[in-house]
């Protein structure tokens, strides 16, 4: 692939994830104005942030299988036209179990624009190049995540939360017409013969499986705390507008640097060190989250991103470091796990705040991060075998 192909190809990628990423999380700043705009209860509105990775988990699979089988380009227009048509949708309907629903949706054909893409990649990308280009992947999730936090938040005060989905509809239609344009052509492509490694194979081999659990209670952890920060910092002591809160989730930008430089330990130390030392720093982050105080709430979710990210980019690393075939299978396996365990920290944490608040929520969690740190205990007995 000639040079201006390559950056081409880069921005394609850089585009259309940020793009797709950014309609996932744009109600979780305004969860306490959507219950009151709605007349819904705290574990209905947050059906609109889990919902969207439900709707992810189910289909990501799928749209893997698709990728291999059929041309890349039609399934990523279809899937830009949903996503971008279904948002406008969501913007302006009155009725909340619609909204929910077209939520669902947009979740389900995500993946068309993610993980087709990350399949289309590696089998289009030379092996030289493919680190690079898939740099460029995960801070797209990165930044689209927090852009879809900030748009949600920001658009809010002086206009109104509903103009941030038309905004993301916008951006998503936009990033697909480039994409469709401008995706070099590739033949259809299974990749190598010869692998028959089967799902079921993969997750009967406990060194995989506790990876798997990892990433599983490491991301319920993460996407409960920010899921229910709103009406944590909106409540009495803090008494934060919504544009202060929005504020707070540009800490999460910290994941760009956080991925490579776990890597860079985890090669150095060891997988089992860094996941040991990323579940420590998570768990001091939900300690400081108990805190009264906007300080230690500031270097909370600091530390909440450094340990998240610290384990998630060990995980990732230490899975195909202990896979010799079965790579695609087992790596979509992960992101599938990986969007289950937000699913289902998201609406678990949902009945555990409405019903016995923070405090509860923060203890329940601190024993989830007993997982993540069981699964660098495991690892570090074999990192010295």
């Amino acid at each position: 692939m000639k040079d201006h192909s390559h950056v081409r190809l880069h921005l394609v990628v850089f585009a259309l994830v940020s793009a797709a990423f950014t309609n996932i999380y744009l109600t979780q700043p305004v969860l306490p104005v959507l219950q009151r705009e709605f007349g819904a209860d705290l574990v209905q509105v947050s059906f609109s942030v889990s919902a969207v990775i439900l709707g992810i988990a189910i289909a990501n699979l799928p749209f893997g299988l698709l990728a291999d089988r059929f041309p890349i380009r039609p399934i990523i227009l279809v899937g830009g036209l949903v996503v971008a048509v279904v948002g406008v949708f969501c913007a302006i309907t009155r009725d909340f179990w619609w909204f929910i629903a077209a939520r669902f949706l947009q979740g389900l054909f995500i993946p068309a624009l993610t993980t087709c893409l990350a399949a289309y990649v590696s089998k289009t990308v030379s092996p030289d190049r493919l680190g690079v280009v898939m740099g460029s992947y995960v801070s797209a999730t990165v930044l689209g995540g927090l852009g879809g936090r900030l748009l949600g938040g920001w658009i809010h005060p002086p206009l109104h939360w509903r103009y941030a989905f038309v905004s993301a509809a916008v951006l998503t239609l936009l990033a697909t017409l480039v994409a469709v344009r401008n995706l070099p052509k590739s033949s259809i492509s299974s990749g190598p013969k010869g692998s028959t490694v089967s799902f079921l194979t993969l997750l009967t081999r406990w060194d995989l499986l506790r990876i798997y659990l990892c990433t599983m209670g490491s991301f319920a952890v993460f996407s409960s705390v920010f899921n229910y920060l709103p009406y944590r910092l909106s409540a009495s002591p803090f008494n934060f507008s919504t544009g202060m809160i929005t504020l707070l989730y540009l800490v999460y930008v910290l994941g760009i640097f956080v991925g490579p430089l776990s890597g860079r330990l985890s090669h150095r130390f060891g997988v089992g060190r860094t996941l040991l030392v990323g579940s420590l720093v998570l768990a001091i982050a939900l300690g400081l989250l108990l805190l009264p105080s906007t300080i230690a709430v500031v270097f909370g979710l600091l530390a909440l991103c450094g340990g998240f990210f610290t384990l998630h980019a060990a995980a990732v690393g230490a899975l195909n470091r202990k896979l010799s075939s079965g790579q695609g299978k087992a790596n979509a396996l992960y992101v599938l796990l990986y969007y289950i365990g937000g699913w289902l920290g998201i609406t678990g944490a949902g009945y555990v705040y409405q019903g016995s608040g923070w405090s509860t929520l923060i203890y329940s969690l601190l024993l989830l991060v007993l997982i993540p740190f069981s699964t660098g205990l495991a690892e570090y007995k074999y990192d010295r075998s």
